[in-house]
């Protein structure tokens, strides 16, 4: 079983249909907002990435302390 066959089976979008999505977010925030738009997605999964650590370090302790 090969990657593009597993990605068709879980219904995720193709290369073509990528950049069609990408045009159609262009068109709708407008190349003067998607900088920033982008810049606050990441910030965003930073901030996610952070507090899962987080979350990760105090069960840690717990279980150390148990």
């Amino acid at each position: 079983m090969n990657v593009s066959s597993t990605l068709a089976f879980l219904g995720l979008p193709g290369g073509g249909e990528l950049i069609i999505l990408a045009f159609i977010i262009l068109l709708l925030f407008g190349s003067t907002k998607l900088p920033q738009l982008m810049r606050n997605l990441g910030k965003s999964a930073n901030e996610f990435k952070r507090g899962m650590a987080e979350t990760t370090d105090e069960a840690d302790s717990k279980e150390k302390n148990a």
